[in-house]
């Protein structure tokens, strides 16, 4: 693969994306509001109790709330991703890039890295706000700072290998259908088996510790691996040029 090949991929999509005002809000809205309505819910409870239930509940709830930046890693990726091959389709931009001698390790490359830089900026700089929003509410209770801390590590640290996962996922799928809306459906499923990871965490079956989240860190690493192979036998240029006339 040709990693000039690859960024020039991206930054074509990039432009793209910079008129596509309906995929960078999609993009931006959820690691605000995660970002911020948590922070205000953790508030409200915590001014509900006792100082020293407040105490307790504070950590156990920023935790819990964190999780859900893992869990929009998934989402946003979807919205951005699946336009990705499909929506050049439709808007007539696809064949000039299918036609070009850039191998399709470039073109996937290329693809994976513009599906990937905004949905993850976006998540870390949500997580800036939410911990500081966290720290300005809890520090009078707990009589600390407790962010940043491993935990947030960890999180941040499984984000970006999630977000390949889901962009993998939905390049293969973009590769398949030929309507931007059906990708976006198929994409979305992807965040069901993390909301089931947020309720074993719940139920203390896999709690997030930083153990388990360097587990998971491992275990979507080698996801992300074998997704790359997968998309690389799918993605036929040929086969979506013909097929998509």
């Amino acid at each position: 693969m040709n990693l000039q090949n690859a960024w020039a991929v991206a930054a074509k999509d990039f432009k793209i994306y910079r008129k596509k005002i309906n995929v960078i809000r999609a993009s931006i809205a959820y690691p605000l509001i995660v970002a911020v309505l948590f922070p205000f819910i953790l508030n409200y409870s915590i001014h509900k109790e006792t100082p020293a239930v407040a105490a307790t509940l504070a950590p156990s709830l920023m935790d819990s709330f964190s999780i859900w930046f893992l869990i929009g890693s998934v989402i946003i990726p979807t919205a951005i991703t699946s336009y990705s091959l499909v929506g050049e389709k439709l808007q007539k931009s696809l064949e000039p890039l299918l036609a070009t001698p850039m191998t399709d390790g470039d073109i996937l490359l290329g693809k994976t890295i513009s599906g990937l830089v905004i949905p993850v900026a976006a998540i870390y700089i949500g997580s800036i706000i939410f911990m500081a929003l966290m720290d300005h509410f809890t520090q009078g209770v707990l009589g600390y700072l407790y962010y940043p801390n491993w935990h947030m590590g960890a999180i941040l640290l499984v984000v970006p290998l999630a977000s390949l996962m889901s962009v993998e996922v939905n390049i293969i799928i973009s590769a398949r259908v030929t309507d931007a809306r059906s990708a976006q459906q198929l994409g979305a499923l992807l965040m069901f088996p993390f909301i089931g990871l947020y309720l074993a965490a719940d139920l203390k079956i896999f709690p997030f510790t930083n153990t388990n989240l360097l587990i998971l860190a491992g275990a979507l690493a080698l996801i992300d691996l074998a997704f790359f192979f997968v998309s690389k036998a799918t993605f036929q240029r040929e086969e979506i040029l013909t097929r998509w006339k």
